[in-house]
């Protein structure tokens, strides 16, 4: 039991400011702008994506797969990943450029996406020793050819739906050994509303959520008649499902049927922001922002900076 008088003491006023501070309350305000990046190959670079230098700036590559392409229909390669992003306008010079002009900006990998050459990406493993070999040996090789700072994973499809502990250990060994090395510093994940893909994502979160830095959720994949009241509700339940995570609002500007529109989600950002719960904003993607001059990025980071 502590005496009256500590609570007088500096110690103790410089803990309750702390404590009250807006960051050190779950799912305050915060500066946090993710972008990902080349996955249409529409020829945008990173240095064509406006900066705002008050933000936290992630750029993150989409895709690296455990995929061969040589075949028709591309086959699994248990682990071993390979580059499928537009590396002609997105090398590893470009990586060093813009992390050299930029001290804000991390770039990043995503793991797996929806499709490739138009067939699904599914996650597959043949045993979990031989996925985690696999992976950290190739992912490290890449991660280091590049001067990438953190992974992202985007598994969208599973060969055993009902397999949950494999992916769980897969990927949470991944993450653990790849930031024990010292390769990363830090990783996200990205599922959406969709009953398979959240259990194989919660089951991941409730065993190695300490190692999760962020949960960039997909909330682009709802119906195009959501609302913002609702886009506000689905962001308070995926902060339940996913409790204490660094939970990222999210619009996409390509130009697709069926989702949330990009004003939707970026007023969805305003109202979030004005209940001081909007943690970060991402947005899919760079190369669809390209030909419409980038306004949402400007935008988004203008809100994450006030």
């Amino acid at each position: 039991m502590y005496s009256s008088s500590f609570f007088s003491t500096p110690l103790f006023l410089s803990f309750l400011a702390c404590m009250l501070s807006p960051m050190a309350v779950l799912g305050a305000n915060s500066n946090h702008f993710t972008e990902y990046i080349g996955a249409l190959f529409r020829g945008v670079k990173f240095s064509d994506v406006p900066i705002n230098s008050s933000v936290e700036f992630h750029y993150i590559l989409s895709f690296a797969i455990d995929y061969s392409v040589a075949t028709t229909p591309p086959a699994p390669t248990n682990g071993e990943f390979g580059v499928f992003w537009d590396t002609e306008n997105l090398s590893p010079d470009a990586v060093s450029a813009i992390e050299q002009n930029y001290s804000n900006v991390k770039v990043a990998v995503s793991l797996g996406g929806a499709t490739v050459n138009g067939y699904n990406v599914y996650f597959n493993a043949t045993s979990v020793e031989s996925w985690v070999s696999n992976a950290v040996s190739s992912l490290t090789t890449m991660i280091q050819q590049y001067n990438l700072d953190g992974i992202d994973i985007d598994y969208e499809s599973f060969g055993n739906e009902n397999d949950t502990d494999t992916f769980t250990e897969c990927i949470g060994q991944l993450i653990k050994t790849l930031k024990d090395n010292g390769v990363i510093s830090f990783a996200s994940i990205a599922p959406f509303a969709n009953p398979t893909v959240q259990s194989m994502y919660q089951a991941l979160w409730a065993k190695y959520s300490s190692i999760i830095d962020y949960v960039n959720f997909q909330f682009y994949a709802y119906g195009a008649d959501t609302t913002v009241d609702q886009y506000v509700q689905y962001y308070d339940e995926q902060v339940s499902n996913y409790p204490g995570g660094n939970v990222l609002a999210s619009f996409m500007t390509e130009n697709t049927t069926g989702v949330i529109s990009a004003d939707t989600g970026f007023s969805a950002c305003q109202e979030l922001k004005s209940e001081n719960k909007l943690y970060g904003i991402f947005i899919w993607c760079a190369d669809a922002s390209l030909s419409q001059g980038f306004t949402y990025e400007i935008q988004s980071q203008a809100l994450l900076a006030s």
